[in-house]
């Protein structure tokens, strides 16, 4: 599955720079964030988190990455934590007060860090998947989030870690929640969820993104 994956994104990004593609990136960074053309230049920038940077876009479900950046309006310089770095780091940055994330491959983080440099108010921390480093990191930072993002490896344990760090009125974006083994613990973890289920970046078929509240939710 994993060659399958990269063979489509190797694709995508050849076909990416050929002239008229190529054009409607460059446009599309200019474009309604919410609408068609950029979300049709993210099916080039798949894997691909400069282009996804340049672009300005996360890889969530677009209804979700909306209601994301409403509620962090409506929160301004809100702390944020998430698990699994990428183009999202940069998005939360431009959005937030202060962003750390936390990412288990080395390679990935060395290359997110100098793209990260500009915006200043966003950390990745490398933590192996092994043990209780990956996980507790959200313990390692400390107090409470307005905002937390679990969108890389152990998800479940994740949650479950994350509860205690939500602020009351804080919310958890919860990527991928369509898959069955994701089911489960969102639906036992106390908090209400909203479901978003469609169009997402980079792929080109509907996926979902949870959004995950309390009662203090406002």
């Amino acid at each position: 599955m994993q060659l399958v994956k990269r063979s489509y994104a190797g694709v995508m990004h050849v076909i990416g720079e050929l002239g008229p593609l190529r054009k409607l990136a460059e446009a599309a960074q200019v474009s309604d964030v919410y609408g068609w053309r950029r979300w049709a230049a993210s099916l080039l920038a798949i894997h691909d988190v400069k282009r996804m940077i340049a672009l300005g876009l996360p890889w969530w479900n677009v209804r979700a990455t909306r209601e994301i950046e409403e509620y962090l309006a409506r929160n301004p310089g809100a702390r944020v934590f998430e698990y699994g770095a990428g183009a999202s780091t940069a998005w939360l940055a431009r959005r937030a007060g202060t962003v750390i994330s936390v990412e288990h491959n080395e390679e990935w983080q060395k290359r997110l860090v100098p793209l990260l440099a500009s915006l200043g108010n966003a950390v990745v921390w490398k933590r192996d998947l092994a043990g209780d480093a990956y996980v507790g990191a959200i313990d390692e930072a400390g107090g409470q989030f307005d905002l937390i993002v679990i969108d890389g490896r152990r998800r479940t344990e994740c949650l479950v870690h994350a509860m205690p760090h939500l602020k009351p009125g804080g919310v958890i974006l919860f990527d991928d929640s369509g898959r069955r083994r994701y089911r489960s613990s969102m639906k036992h973890c106390g908090l209400q969820e909203r479901r978003h289920f469609g169009r997402s970046y980079c792929v080109p078929y509907p996926d979902s993104t949870s959004i995950l509240y309390g009662r203090y939710e406002g």
